[in-house]
């Protein structure tokens, strides 16, 4: 049997956000993170067709911050996916294709921040679902969360932007 993680801290407290929709603007929250990185932004999603948020992650890239993205499989083929669009913005991507969804949506903000939660990265989840959202600045969790993130990406698959639109992660 395998057990959770456990983290334990005496003294030091992490900070929590929540944000729930309908009713506040979880996509605003989310970039605004972006949009304060510094160094990395790695990213799970199952569901990924926010516009708003592509073009963050696109902007971080483009200000020297280290973009990484994991994706589900529907996303090669979902319309609307904003896979392709990362991709051709020179953002690594992966596909997670060995379980039967890979329904993460987290990122992971400067190895000390984790957005996590039921809030895919969609328009739909801002503006039609009842969605959480939580913002956790907890260099610990982060850590753990990333050591998951690297385990994920070791057996996905590359998104290749050539003609061979899916290769082996080489």
């Amino acid at each position: 049997m395998t057990t959770c993680l456990a983290i334990s801290k005496s003294n030091n407290y992490a900070t929590i956000q929540v944000c729930f929709t309908p009713g506040q603007n979880c996509t605003e929250e989310i970039t605004d993170v972006i949009d304060a990185a510094k160094k990395s932004i790695f990213v799970q999603a199952y569901s990924f067709t926010s516009a708003p948020i592509a073009a963050h992650l696109v902007a971080a890239k483009k200000r020297g911050v280290i973009v990484n993205v994991i994706l589900d499989k529907s996303q090669t083929t979902q319309k609307y996916s904003a896979s392709r669009f990362l991709v051709n913005q020179h953002i690594p991507c992966w596909i997670d294709y060995k379980p039967a969804i890979a329904h993460n949506k987290i990122m992971i903000v400067d190895e000390k921040e984790v957005l996590t939660g039921s809030f895919n990265f969609t328009k739909a989840a801002q503006n039609k679902n009842a969605e959480n959202l939580l913002i956790i600045n907890d260099p610990t969790l982060a850590h753990l969360y990333l050591k998951n993130w690297e385990r994920r990406r070791s057996v996905s698959r590359y998104l290749n932007p050539q003609n061979s639109w899916i290769s082996e992660y080489s």
